[in-house]
C-alpha cells in the first residue's frame, strides 16, 4: 500500500502530524508513505521515529509560494506516477481539494467543511476547537477508524544528544541545569502579521528576576531569525547565555535537558511538549487551547487582549514561581 500525506505548515505543524503518522504506520505497518511538506520544514523530520524508516520518504514542495500552473502540474505529475492507494490532505485550500481530484487516486481524505467534499472520497468533519494534533488524527477516520489520538512525542538521535552534552560543558550549565528561554518567531509569522514576540524590556524583567531568586542559569535559544533579540537580551542581562542548536534535532535535544521552559508560541514549544519538558508558553491572537494539550507540565498564559505584549511580566513569574 502507497499513502500520501500532503502537510502543509511550519516545523510545528510537522511535530503535531507525527501522532497521526504514528497511527498511520501502526494501521499500516508494511505501508510505504511519502510526506510532501514546505522545504523550511523539511528538518523537523529529523525526530520523527521513522527518520532511518526506508518506507518512509519527506518530499519538498513549497505550498506557500506563488505557484504557477506549472509547479502545481509538477507535483501532480509525482503524485500520479507514484500511484498512490490513498492521500491525506491537511491543506485547508480548495485547490489542494482540486488537485486531490485531478490525482485519481482511489481515496482520498480530507476536511469536509472547505466546500469542497465533492472532490474527496472520504470527507472527515473538521473540529477545529481541539488540540490541533488531535484535528490532524481525525482524518484518520477517513480510512474508517476512530483511536485515540497518541501523545506528541519525538525520538532524539545519539549524535544531537552528544551535541546537546557538549554544548551544555560549554556553556557551564552541564551540571547545575539551566532554564531555557525562546522568546521569538518565524519572520513568516511576522509577515501574516500574527504577534508573537514578546517585548524585550518584559523578557528582561523575568531574567532579572530569576537570576535573583533562583540559582539556574537562564540560556537563551537563538534561531536563526532570533538574532536580534538575543544580542539585546546579552546587553541588558549580563550574565544569560545563548545557544544556537544549527538543526532540530539538536534543538530538541537541548529543550529536553532544559528544567524550564519559557517560549512563545513557536516550533520548539511543540517540540518541548514533545519531550515532556515544563513549559510555560506565552500566546497573544492564537489560541493555547488548540496549540497545548491538556496536562500539569504544560501551561499557558493567554493575553487578555489579544496582545502579547500586553501580558505582563509578573503573570508570569507568578506561574514560574507559583506553578
Amino acid at each position: 500500500m502507497r499513502i500520501l500525506a500532503l502537510v502543509p505548515g511550519g516545523i510545528g505543524d510537522q511535530i503535531l502530524f507525527f501522532p497521526t503518522l504514528d497511527s498511520l504506520k501502526r494501521l499500516y505497518p508494511n505501508a510505504y508513505i511519502d510526506v510532501v511538506v514546505e522545504p523550511r520544514s523539511k528538518g523537523a523530520y529529523r525526530v520523527s521515529k521513522f527518520f532511518h524508516d526506508k518506507s518512509l520518504q519527506v518530499l519538498p514542495f513549497d505550498f506557500k509560494d506563488r505557484n504557477g500552473m506549472a509547479d502545481w502540474g509538477n507535483l501532480l505529475g509525482i503524485m500520479r506516477d507514484r500511484e498512490y492507494d490513498a492521500v491525506i490532505s491537511l491543506g485547508q485550500r480548495w485547490v489542494v481539494g482540486l488537485l486531490l481530484w485531478l490525482t485519481g487516486i482511489p481515496i482520498r481524505i480530507s476536511y469536509s467543511d472547505l466546500g469542497n467534499s465533492w472532490l474527496l472520497t472520504n470527507p472527515v468533519p473538521l473540529k477545529t476547537e481541539q488540540y490541533a494534533a488531535g484535528m490532524y488524527h481525525d482524518l484518520l477516520q477517513g480510512f474508517g477508524v476512530s483511536i485515540p489520538c497518541p501523545e506528541l512525542s519525538v525520538t532524539l538521535l545519539k549524535e544531537d544528544l552528544r551535541w546537546s552534552d557538549d554544548e551544555q560543558q560549554r556553556l557551564g550549565v552541564k551540571d547545575s541545569g539551566y532554564i531555557l528561554i525562546h522568546g521569538g518567531a518565524s519572520q513568516l509569522s511576522q509577515i501574516k502579521g500574527l504577534d508573537k514576540i514578546y517585548p524585550v524590556e518584559k523578557w528582561q524583567q523575568i531574567i532579572q528576576d530569576l537570576q535573583t531568586r533562583q540559582p539556574l542559569p537562564v540560556v537563551l535559544i537563538q534561531g536563526p531569525e532570533d538574532k536580534p533579540l538575543c544580542d539585546q537580551l546579552v546587553r541588558s542581562c549580563p550574565g544569560i547565555k545563548v545557544t544556537s542548536p544549527p538543526d532540530v534535532g539538536k534543538l530538541a535535544a537541548t529543550i529536553a535537558a532544559a528544567n524550564l521552559m519559557l517560549c512563545t508560541d513557536s516550533a520548539p514549544m511543540h517540540l518541548a511538549v514533545a519531550v515532556q519538558t515544563y513549559t510555560i508558553a506565552l500566546f497573544g491572537p492564537t489560541d493555547q487551547a488548540k496549540l497545548l494539550p491538556p496536562g500539569d507540565r504544560y501551561i499557558g498564559i493567554q493575553s487578555s487582549t489579544g496582545r502579547i505584549a500586553d501580558i505582563s511580566p509578573e503573570k508570569v513569574l507568578e506561574k514560574v514561581w507559583g506553578g
